[in-house]
């Protein structure tokens, strides 16, 4: 049973190994939805400790990892298949990574729960993740679960059609 992690972070890395070796995992990718240090902190370690398990994140980030991927890659986990959807705008090289079939996606700070990533630092650009979120996420179906990077209100996920209805964009 392959299993990956999505934007693994430091204070997490011991706990999340431990929970995927009790539950007879192997991991294979620390997928990163984006280069800031908040988000991609746990992938170096990991590698350290298993380096079977490859980092991968987005070509246009222009950051190291085994595998770098574009718009419209699929990367294959198990049977479980992951599109690649470029989803620029908080930071150049950000991505979405959306379960086939679109009913779940983890967007990153592209979407979070009733907001979007900041823009006003490290190649942050506005109409860029409006397109992002116009065209990329909100274009997948309205019952599609979407975890995001942060919520700071204790929030876990929410929907498309919940985003459609909060954001105004």
């Amino acid at each position: 049973k392959e299993c990956c992690l999505i934007d693994p972070v430091l204070v997490t890395v011991e706990r999340d190994l431990e929970f995927i070796k009790k539950a007879g995992y192997t991991l294979k990718y620390c997928l990163n939805t984006h280069v800031h240090a908040d988000h991609i902190t746990g992938s170096g370690t990991i590698i350290t400790k298993n380096p079977t398990v490859k980092s991968v994140i987005s070509e246009a980030s222009k950051a190291r990892a085994n595998r770098k991927v574009k718009d419209g890659e699929e990367i294959k986990i198990g049977s479980v298949r992951i599109k690649v959807r470029s989803t620029p705008g908080h930071t150049a090289g950000c991505v979405t990574y959306v379960i086939a079939g679109d009913f779940a996606a983890f967007t990153g700070d592209a979407l979070l729960i009733n907001g979007c990533g900041r823009t006003d630092f490290q190649e942050g650009n506005p109409g860029q993740l409006y397109d992002s979120v116009q065209n990329k996420i909100f274009s997948l179906p309205p019952e599609c679960k979407l975890y995001p990077g942060h919520d700071y209100n204790g929030f876990m996920s929410t929907t498309v059609a919940e985003e459609k209805k909060k954001i105004i964009l």
